[in-house]
């Protein structure tokens, strides 16, 4: 009389295939994940620099002028901050200055006359060394000179 044995279960191949398989896609899911969050931490720089747009907007319909200070329009950060935030020229109170060496957080060309304004933020959101970088102008425009979501 013959015995028939039948073991049930996964051999160590199949164990080892499986780990592998699931390696690769959570090192794939974390990367997109990291990007998405990157995009999501930009957020910050658009609602503001189209906040201070909008003063900037409503102080030249009021005064003719662009040409304000920070006190001028009625902006400051709420919290902190990751951007450095320059409007004609001017750094904003409260925003980072560098907090991380070898960060370069000035003016990435804010510069205005009378008729037009430039709001500029500088920020480094995925800690390294470089930046992101934004202008925004009179004409609702934004223009990212660095995105560092992008840079490698």
């Amino acid at each position: 009389m013959v015995k028939n044995v039948r073991q049930d279960g996964f051999t160590l191949i199949e164990l080892m295939i499986v780990v592998a398989i699931l390696g690769i896609l959570a090192t794939l899911a974390s990367g997109a994940f990291l990007s998405y969050q990157a995009k999501a931490k930009q957020a910050e720089v658009k609602t503001n620099l189209g906040a201070i747009g909008e003063l900037a907007l409503t102080y030249k319909t009021e005064y003719d002028t662009y040409n304000a200070d920070w006190t001028g329009i009625g902006w400051q950060p709420q919290g902190t901050t990751r951007y450095r935030y320059w409007y004609n020229g001017v750094a904003a109170a409260g925003t980072p200055a560098s907090p991380e060496v070898g960060v370069d957080y000035s003016d990435p060309g804010s510069s205005a006359d009378d008729n037009t304004f430039g709001a500029a933020a500088v920020g480094n959101i995925d800690r390294d060394n470089a930046t992101d970088q934004w202008l925004y102008d009179q004409n609702r425009s934004f223009a990212t000179l660095q995105n560092d979501v992008m840079t490698p």
